[in-house]
């Protein structure tokens, strides 16, 4: 990666659905040069150009961040089956306490209490949860600012 890639990176955050032509006319390059490089992002999974969902305008009136402790040895395991779940949009392993949080969308309350018995309590390993419900949400971004690697 240069700044060339960057600076594109940081039009795409500002609006994933910029178009290459005033992408390359504020970087004053061509646009096939910004067609390639964004290609080329994509292809090394460098850059991903997504639609995110407001979760309450679409029905999910139940978010919920779950914190899971997990056996020890066990965590990949755990993760890899709890990412198959369809409520589930984002699982980190953290350290701590917990061992995974994941962001969960449900419907309603009803919803949350049938996933996080039927499925989450049923994955081998899991031995613990507690659950925050998102109340609010000051800001969402995915606006990391890329830099150039220090390769000194």
């Amino acid at each position: 990666m240069d700044t060339l890639d960057i600076a594109i990176i940081q039009e795409l955050q500002k609006n994933g659905r910029k178009p290459f032509t005033e992408i390359a006319q504020t970087l004053n390059v061509s646009e096939a040069t910004v067609r390639n490089r964004v290609s080329k992002l994509i292809d090394k999974q460098v850059l991903q150009i997504v639609g995110l969902i407001s979760p309450h305008r679409l029905g999910y009136n139940s978010p919920a961040m779950v914190s899971l402790a997990v056996q020890p040895g066990k965590v990949d395991a755990v993760a890899k089956e709890i990412a198959m779940f369809e409520e589930v949009s984002y699982l980190i392993m953290v350290s701590g306490e917990f061992d995974l949080m994941v962001e969960v969308m449900c419907r309603n309350r009803e919803h949350f209490v049938e996933f996080l018995n039927q499925k989450l309590a049923q994955v081998p390993g899991v031995l613990r949860t507690q659950t925050s419900f998102i109340l609010h949400t000051y800001k969402l971004s995915y606006a990391a600012r890329p830099t150039l690697a220090d390769n000194s």
